[in-house]
């Protein structure tokens, strides 16, 4: 069993006059269940923050209803399936109410959003995106592990081999996404499962933070700086310091196996539309 702490903070950047990221976490040790999602959001003043707050409020509505159905009473065997269900079923249903906004709403015709979503169950770990908004996972015996890959056109490039990864990054069509919500009918989101094993510390962000940061960036703060949650901080400060040419989003949950100490107490649930 695991004991977690929840953090997280969106930030308006530098440059930016909205912030159209949305954050949303929850974590109850009591029935072991956490559950992180962070969107970032696109498609011109108000059409991003609204989509993005669309696809964080479904989604985390329909997640936190698990906890109240017959879930805990199933196999071990039946619970990652069913919460692979669940997340396909709650994205799936952002990304039609989404479409649905657009059309009652045309003055929001561009809007769309990515999505990112991390669901910790006992020593289970279900993980999802669509889009460029990223989850990583940390320990000391195995370091850095990048849980997602990015629904967009650099990705498709790298893993043609047309692009190496450190190319990439100034790449003039980096931010050209393949999927997002809101874009059309059909989605084809990637649902992983992942053991957690020990001690190890969960990283769900927005390209905000993966504009500034590359992954052993990101696997240098989170091995040295503690605790853990503070982590957050101290990457939107750096991403801010270099630039901050976006919205920057950043949840962190340390995984701490029970009878090891935590670096900080749980925080409950808290959503984060914006924060300028």
């Amino acid at each position: 069993m695991f004991r977690i702490a929840i953090d997280g903070k969106s930030d308006i950047g530098r440059i930016r006059e909205e912030n159209e990221d949305s954050l949303y976490w929850q974590t109850s040790n009591e029935d072991a269940f956490s559950l992180i999602v962070v969107a970032d959001g696109m498609g011109g003043y108000h059409g991003g923050a609204r989509a993005s707050q669309l696809a964080v409020e479904i989604i985390s509505q329909r997640l936190k209803s698990i906890q109240s159905s017959t879930f805990s009473s199933c196999t071990p065997q039946q619970q990652p399936m069913i919460l692979k269900s669940e997340i396909f079923q709650a994205i799936t249903e952002a990304n039609q109410r989404i479409l649905e906004e657009k059309v009652a709403n045309p003055q929001l015709q561009q809007m769309g959003t990515t999505i990112v979503v991390a669901v910790i169950w006992q020593n289970k770990l279900v993980v999802t995106n669509i889009g460029d908004s990223r989850a990583y996972l940390w320990d000391s015996r195995y370091g850095l592990k990048q849980l997602t890959r990015d629904h967009s056109v650099v990705q498709n490039m790298i893993d043609s081999g047309a692009l190496s990864e450190e190319d990439a990054r100034t790449s003039n069509v980096r931010n050209q996404l393949t999927q997002a919500l809101g874009i059309g009918p059909k989605i084809d989101p990637r649902i992983a499962e992942f053991d957690l094993t020990g001690d190890s510390i969960l990283l769900l962000c927005s390209d905000g933070l993966t504009e500034y940061f590359d992954n052993d960036e990101i696997e240098y703060v989170l091995s040295t700086h503690r605790p853990a949650l503070e982590c957050c901080y101290r990457f939107i400060e750096e991403a801010n310091r270099l630039g901050g040419k976006d919205n920057i989003t950043v949840a962190i949950a340390d995984c701490c196996q029970v009878g090891q100490d935590m670096n900080i107490e749980p925080q409950g649930d808290k959503t984060v539309p914006y924060s300028a």
